[in-house]
């Protein structure tokens, strides 16, 4: 990645562990695509006031020239899995728009459209 990326951790404490999980993921999108801008992960625990298992939100907002991926997941009790299935998601969507902009996926071919009068006598 050209930019650094951006973690935010939100009602969680500092996390040295959490920050080089995601930034391990985050490095991996580079494989993927070789054009991205910006990156930034905000991970969320909410329900601040429940007992049992507050869930974590892990939104992924990415950057790649001419698009923007957009990535929300929730898990109810690991922050880790969250983070794991976040990028996992975008992952597949970066990969869809690589392919994309490579061509490798094949076009639908258009029916040929009717020709006629098209009224009845």
């Amino acid at each position: 990645m050209r930019v650094p990326l951006q973690i935010t951790l939100r009602h969680i404490g500092p996390s040295d562990a959490l920050e080089a999980r995601i930034r391990t993921e985050a490095a991996k999108l580079g494989e993927f695509h070789p054009d991205i801008v910006s990156c930034q992960v905000v991970v969320e625990q909410q329900g601040l006031h429940r007992r049992q298992g507050s869930p974590f939100n892990v939104r992924i907002a990415l950057h790649v020239s001419g698009h923007e991926l957009v990535v929300n997941r929730a898990h109810d009790e690991d922050v880790y899995i969250a983070v794991r299935d976040a990028f996992a998601h975008l992952t597949r969507r970066l990969e869809d728009i690589a392919r994309r902009q490579r061509g490798d996926v094949k076009a639908h071919a258009v029916p040929p459209a009717k020709t006629g009068s098209g009224t009845l006598t």
